[in-house]
This record gives structure tokens, sequence and C-alpha cells, in this order.
């Protein structure tokens, strides 16, 4: 059986979003932005989930794009809790890389489902 990358790479990050989620709360004394970014980060993967129960390819856009705008906000989240001093530099860099790398995964699937609607 083929590996899909996607579904391995945002399920991946959903975990790191967690545990994440679980340093801020516990040793940064910090729950309003990290419920924000716990929300969008794992909704990545649940898009992903979904999008391989999709009924058709345009359904498995609807679901795919839904990830991706996760995945955007996800990324804001995270710049806002870098820039509210709640990560550091290197813990900052480290998830944002992933999540950069989601972003380009889910773009470049958008493009190629749509391109095989069209």
């Amino acid at each position: 059986m083929r590996k899909n990358i996607t579904l391995e790479k945002s399920y991946n990050f959903a975990l790191r979003i967690i545990r994440l989620c679980k340093y801020l709360n516990e040793r940064r004394d910090e729950y309003i932005i990290s419920k924000q970014v716990l929300y969008t980060g794992t909704n990545i993967a649940a898009f992903v989930e979904e999008a391989q129960q999709a009924n058709d390819r345009d359904d498995f856009a609807k679901s795919l794009s839904s990830a991706n705008k996760n995945a955007y906000k996800t990324h804001f989240w995270l710049r806002l809790l870098k820039d509210g001093d709640y990560l550091g530099d290197e813990m900052f860099d480290s998830i944002i890389a992933d999540c950069e790398e989601l972003q380009k995964i889910l773009v470049s699937s958008l493009k190629t489902t749509r391109a095989t609607i069209n």
C-alpha cells in the first residue's frame, strides 16, 4: 500500500500541536491563543482525513481547501505566540517549518486536484 504523505505529515503535525498546547498551558500559563492553535492545527489533519472519504474530486478539493485554510490560520497563531514571547526561536523555527511544509503540500495537492476537475 502506498504511503499518503499528506495524511502522515498532517497527523504528526497535529500531535506536535497538542504537545505544544500542553507545554503552553503547563509551563507558560498561556490558555487563550493555545486554544486557537489547538483548534486550527488539529483541524488540518481532520480535514485531510475527511478528504480521503470524499464522494468525488470536488468534495475532495473542498476538504483540502479547508485543511489549507486551517494551515494558514495556524501559521498566524504560531507567529502571535512567537511575537508574544511564548515561544523561543528554536521551538518556533521548528514548528513553523512543519506548518509551512504542510501549506506547500496542500497548495500543490489543491492545484493538481483542481486541474483534474476542469
